[in-house]
């Protein structure tokens, strides 16, 4: 068990660039990627309630099926992929070590 775990954000471009997050604060992804500069809304402050944190998982470890309410936002997005989750209900935890992700683009 570590301290910290590393994400992989995969840009536009292509390229992959590395967030580290502290397991032992309490952090969900969305507030993680928020604190590492990504422009996330989080309308709803991390509710599953508004699906402005909507990532696509692209690779690394297996997460927990989504719940019922992040299941229902998902759902009711424009775009849905077979990796689509809200980055709010995933939780800074040595679980996602080396989960890689892209932003889902906010379409209004």
């Amino acid at each position: 068990m570590t301290d910290e775990v590393r994400v992989y954000v995969e840009e536009a471009d292509g390229q992959r660039t590395e967030v580290v997050g502290p397991t032992d604060m309490g952090l969900n992804l969305m507030e993680l990627l928020k604190a590492s500069g990504y422009d996330i809304q989080a309308t709803c402050g991390g509710m599953a309630l508004c699906g402005t944190c909507h990532i696509e998982v692209l690779g690394g470890p297996t997460l927990d099926e989504p719940g019922d309410d992040e299941m229902a936002m998902l759902e009711s997005l424009p775009v849905l992929r077979e990796g689509s989750r809200l980055s709010c209900q995933i939780r800074i935890a040595d679980a996602i070590d080396g989960l890689v992700l892209r932003l889902m683009p906010q379409d209004s």
